[in-house]
């Protein structure tokens, strides 16, 4: 099978951490999340694998080249501007003869794809849409479908009163080739709003394949935040959490976890770390601080009697003495909270608020 994953979008909903860094390339672990996601599709053998890349995508391509790497092939199809999820795949055409998978690029889940391609094959439709249930169905498209399975309506955000179900489209689709002469090419089109309702107007089958395993949609800071937890909690139990090689802990540093701390980080006595945590690569935690909750991404550093909670924080940023980051913030890279001196005692970052990359903060 081939997939293509759909990585061109700008990725406004998650700044300040994409303002420098594509969304596929955001750490989950302390690894990209496109890794995670190759390795998913791997996993149910599919091993060819078409990028449909808009922003930045040579931080893309530098980091996972033709895929070799991971034991798959990676081909990419560039985007000159945002072409939107039908666009997007009709852009790689020439790349698509067989029935293909089709993935959102922010979507991370459990979907067992195997499953679903065994259903679509059965089923002897143009499309299959894999349907996820949500609390608040009103924020999404809701995807009606009948006894067999079969969609009958399609509702974009719906207002409570009109709520008939909780299942949304989960962003994963299987597609026959021939849905490509639906879409115009060189134009931006969505297959939510432009490509499926209309097929079902005139009379094609389309297959939802409903699924309760975990999925994820991590578009927003807060959802971002929420699948590095929900991971760090799964993984709780099977002893890989922990630091990495090069790190160094001083005796007197307690670790509550779950927590994933990278290569070269050092932490100084005294400091509490209460996880779900993550700290990157050569993070330097020094002498009293407190960490809970909080991802930090890779080359930061967290002053004397500094206190994060529950927040994001990328790359490169420095947290001075005594200051604290509190629920919800989000920082971009080279952020600095404190002035540069010896006065930088006691800055707060109250709860919620984002600060833009290289930004100093006091």
């Amino acid at each position: 099978m081939k997939a293509v994953v759909l990585a061109g979008g700008e990725a406004t909903r998650l700044r300040p951490l994409t303002c420098n860094t594509p969304k596929m390339m955001v750490p989950v672990l302390n690894r990209p999340f496109l890794e995670h996601l190759v390795n998913y599709l791997k996993a149910h053998d599919i091993i060819d694998i078409v990028l449909a890349v808009g922003k930045l995508p040579e931080q893309v391509r530098d980091h996972l080249g033709d895929g070799s790497k991971l034991g798959v092939s990676i081909v990419y199809s560039m985007e000159a501007f945002p072409m939107g999820t039908a666009g997007a795949v009709k852009n790689a055409e020439r790349l698509l003869d067989e029935p293909f998978f089709v993935f959102n690029g922010d979507v991370f889940t459990d979907i067992d794809l195997t499953a679903m391609w065994r259903a679509h094959r059965q089923s002897s439709v143009m499309a299959s849409l894999a349907l996820t249930p949500v609390e608040d169905p009103t924020i999404y498209g809701v995807v009606e479908t009948d006894d067999r399975g079969r969609v009958t309506r399609f509702t974009e955000k719906p207002r409570r009163e009109e709520v008939t179900t909780n299942m949304i489209n989960a962003g994963i689709y299987i597609l026959e080739p021939d849905i490509l002469d639906f879409i115009a090419p060189n134009a931006f089109s969505m297959f939510e709003r432009d490509i499926f309702p209309p097929l079902l107007e005139k009379g094609h089958d389309i297959l939802g394949y409903q699924s309760l395993d975990y999925w994820i949609d991590i578009g927003t800071p807060d959802k971002y935040l929420r699948l590095n937890h929900d991971l760090l909690r799964r993984r709780a139990g099977d002893g890989r959490t922990g630091p990495a090689g090069g790190s160094s802990l001083h005796p007197s540093a307690r670790i509550e976890g779950p927590a994933v701390i990278g290569e070269g980080c050092s932490v100084d006595r005294d400091c509490l770390i209460r996880g779900p945590v993550v700290l990157g690569a050569r993070c330097r935690v020094e002498e009293g601080a407190v960490i809970e909750g909080a991802i930090v991404w890779s080359d930061c550093r967290i002053g004397r009697r500094a206190s994060l909670r529950n927040c994001l924080i990328a790359s490169n940023c420095s947290i001075g003495e005594e200051c604290d980051v509190l629920d919800g913030c989000v920082l971009g890279d080279n952020v600095l909270v404190g002035k540069a001196n010896k006065l930088s005692n006691g800055i707060r970052i109250w709860p919620g608020r984002t600060i833009a990359p290289d930004t100093i903060s006091f």
